[in-house]
């Protein structure tokens, strides 16, 4: 079975309703598909780790829904992903994976109906057995042997005799666990246990680094040590060279698969003469007959060793630090290739749209059509303005002193027309000239205060009753259109005294077409000033 099947796609729709980007991204990561899961889903899950609003119990729930499918392919995909968490996600992953009294309960899993089903079922039980132990192994120590530091001042080298005794058997049954995977390189047929060999090569390493380093110190104070801890100690060793080879058997594989050469790391048999050593001076210890090395021979013995071993856990560590750049330099590589894809579909669509002017310069450039040539006051137009932006803002600010009409105290006088009634007959002083604008003064302009410019105005235009004092500032507009009386009307300041009485229009006919249409009718008596 090749691609995403339906139950993949609708188990995807179904979270995405739901909104559960992470269950979603679990479901993404763990599809039929016959091939690793996607970086970019074990990316996402990785962040996922780091985010503290991320409940990361739910998403280890979510794993381990997905290891009840039946299919060989889900079930070794959720295992992959969770190694993979386990190594490159957050540290409170694994510790709530180490927490939990149950993990992955697939000692009798077997997928029957599918092409490789019984082959790759019998990997998934012993892969399932590793993370179980790998998980029980931080419950222990409550760290991480393939990430805790290394070399002469790393953990192993300087812990204590005591300690390195009950720590050392628990990175045995862990390496045992991955070794115990025993895949040979014509049973790595297809993307899903490739994917999960090369998590283990990647474990192994770093493993048996931390191993070596705490058998280098267990055999630094070997001669040092109590009759019971130098049995253990030696039972420890011996182990250790079993281990020995068969993780060289296990680095052959890695080998033949197409793992980089220089990945791979050099292991370097400690002599014999060391094993001789020690049993030696146990044997010495428990009362024995025997014949013991001089200690000059002995610390000779040791010292050899210790520097052969030294020089696998260098090698190890160098294999170590190879794969940790490649893989930062790999992650870097992808991101930039990333940004350039994303850089070349901006420009792609920016070449895609080719409008002479943007939208904004369109509208505004129409609304400068319009308007530019507009004069507020005047109804004559003007030459379009070079600024696409006019401050319109500030220039009616500065308008406001130049709103103070000139007002003349003058009699008012009545005539009398068709429809029985007396007129107002307003007069107009005309002027010869362009009315006068007076020079802006500091006293005057008010340019950021709307409220009390209009203020100013009401009260130069007397509204209330109460004439004012005549201003010196005048305006005028030559040619406006005047909509209160025609062109003949004068402004004239009535008394305070003027009494004014409504009264009701009679019948009339329409007036001529040279009268100019009246505006005001009023019956009145007025009382001149």
């Amino acid at each position: 079975m090749s691609g995403q099947s339906i139950t993949d796609r609708i188990a995807a729709a179904q979270h995405s309703m739901t909104g559960s980007a992470i269950s979603k991204a679990v479901c993404k990561a763990t599809t039929h598909e016959v091939s690793g899961p996607k970086k970019k889903h074990l990316d996402y899950l990785i962040h996922c780790t780091n985010e503290m609003n991320v409940n990361v119990p739910q998403l280890a729930d979510t794993l381990f829904e997905r290891t009840t499918n039946s299919s060989w392919v889900v079930v070794f995909k959720a295992l992959i992903t969770t190694h993979h968490l386990m190594m490159y996600g957050n540290e409170r992953f694994i510790q709530y994976l180490a927490s939990r009294n149950t993990l992955f309960n697939l000692n009798n899993f077997l997928d029957k109906g599918a092409l490789q089903g019984y082959d790759m079922s019998t990997f998934i039980r012993r892969y399932s057995r590793y993370l179980n132990e790998k998980a029980l192994s931080y419950r222990l120590v409550a760290v991480d042997f393939t990430k805790m530091k290394r070399g002469i001042d790393g953990v192993m080298r300087t812990m204590n005799t005591e300690k390195l005794v009950k720590t050392l058997p628990i990175i045995q049954n862990q390496l045992d666990a991955l070794l115990d995977f025993q895949a040979n390189p014509n049973e790595l047929t297809n993307g899903v246990i490739n994917a999960a060999f090369m998590l283990l090569f990647k474990d192994s390493i770093r493993l048996f680094a931390a191993y070596n380093e705490g058998v280098i110190n267990l055999l630094e104070k070997y001669f040092d040590m109590k009759k019971n801890q130098c049995k253990d100690a030696l039972d420890i060793y011996k182990k250790f060279l079993y281990r020995m080879t068969k993780l060289s058997e296990f680095l052959k594989v890695a080998e033949q698969v197409g793992i980089d050469q220089g990945d791979i790391p050099d292991l370097t048999q400690a002599p014999s003469s060391l094993l001789e050593a020690l049993e030696q001076h146990l044997a010495s210890l428990e009362g024995k007959k025997t014949k013991e090395l001089s200690a000059d021979n002995r610390a000779n013995t040791l010292s050899n060793a210790v520097s052969s071993l030294s020089n696998t856990g260098m090698s190890f560590s160098s294999s170590s630090s190879r794969m940790d750049e490649k893989e930062k330099q790999q992650a870097l590589e992808e991101e930039q290739a990333r940004l350039q894809a994303l850089k070349n579909q901006h420009l792609k669509e920016i070449s895609m749209q080719t409008p002479s002017t943007s939208p904004s310069t369109q509208s505004m450039g129409s609304v400068n059509n319009h308007t530019a040539g507009m004069d507020l006051f005047t109804n004559t137009t003007s030459p379009p303005s070079t600024n696409s932006m006019p401050n319109l803002t500030s220039d009616l600010f500065d308008l406001q002193p130049a709103f103070v009409p000139a007002v003349q105290c003058t009699p008012i006088s009545t005539v009398s027309n068709a429809w029985g009634g007396d007129l107002l007959k307003p007069a107009v002083t005309v002027h010869s000239q362009a009315p006068v604008m007076p020079p802006h003064t500091a006293s005057k302009l008010l340019a950021n205060d709307l409220d009390s410019s209009l203020a100013n105005l009401v009260g130069n235009l007397h509204f209330g009753g109460t004439p004012g004092k005549k201003s010196d500032m005048q305006w005028t507009q030559p040619g406006e259109r005047k909509l209160t009386g025609g062109t003949n009307w004068q402004s004239k300041t009535m008394s305070s005294t003027t009494a004014w009485s409504p009264a009701p229009l009679p019948p009339a006919a329409m007036p001529p077409a040279a009268m100019p249409v009246p505006h005001l009718v009023r019956t009145h008596t007025c009382t001149h000033t």
